[in-house]
């Protein structure tokens, strides 16, 4: 039976259910952060998945991509699996821009976490179709 991660529950706020992953956005209004996490239990990393999961996990990692390159207009999105905080596989889409508060650190301790106004969530849920 999965579970999301207690840290993620706490940290994010949950938009979606994919086939495989379920789309969460981390609750810090600083950097547009979504977050896939493979809704199976006792992973920890990709090469824990099938082959065919694991390109699920690409394809959908790419859908998000692509809608967060359309919405955002970034200067760069960081994506990543790093997991030595929270063990639970996740994968990390961050959008950058060079004027945000990082720009060009990681986001991770930078700043304290701002959160999301109700109406912050309605819009990007709007945006991204959820």
């Amino acid at each position: 039976m999965f579970t999301l991660a207690p840290q993620l529950q706490n940290d994010c706020i949950e938009l979606a259910d994919w086939p495989l992953c379920k789309v969460l956005l981390m609750n810090d209004s600083q950097y547009p952060w979504f977050i896939l996490v493979p809704r199976k239990e006792g992973l920890k990393e990709i090469i824990d998945l099938s082959e065919q999961e694991q390109i699920v996990l690409t394809q959908e990692s790419a859908k998000l991509s692509c809608m967060l390159k359309t919405i955002f207009t970034p200067d760069k999105l960081n994506i990543a699996a790093l997991g030595n905080m929270v063990p639970q596989l996740h994968i990390h889409h961050i959008v950058r821009f060079k004027e945000d508060a990082a720009w060009p650190k990681p986001v991770w301790g930078v700043l304290p976490s701002k959160p999301y106004t109700d109406d912050q969530v309605a819009k990007i849920k709007e945006a991204m179709n959820f």
